[in-house]
């Protein structure tokens, strides 16, 4: 248990990012979101660590070669 509060405390959420979408998109990917019972801050949270994740084995990959 202890070491889940230790990680968590680590990955604290300490920044924004600030992006500039179209308005009718945005209200599409909130609305949807809701319906998901998701928040939209959770789904771009979870794209940026999946493509993170996809390109750091990308970039292993080019390390090895």
């Amino acid at each position: 248990m202890e070491q889940k509060k230790m990680a968590k405390k680590a990955r604290k959420k300490d920044s924004q990012l600030i992006i500039r979408i179209n308005s009718e998109e945005r209200d599409q990917f909130v609305s949807l979101c809701d319906e998901l019972d998701t928040s939209a801050a959770r789904e771009v949270r979870r794209f940026i660590r999946s493509f993170l994740a996809e390109h750091a084995q990308d970039s292993d990959d080019e390390k090895s070669e």
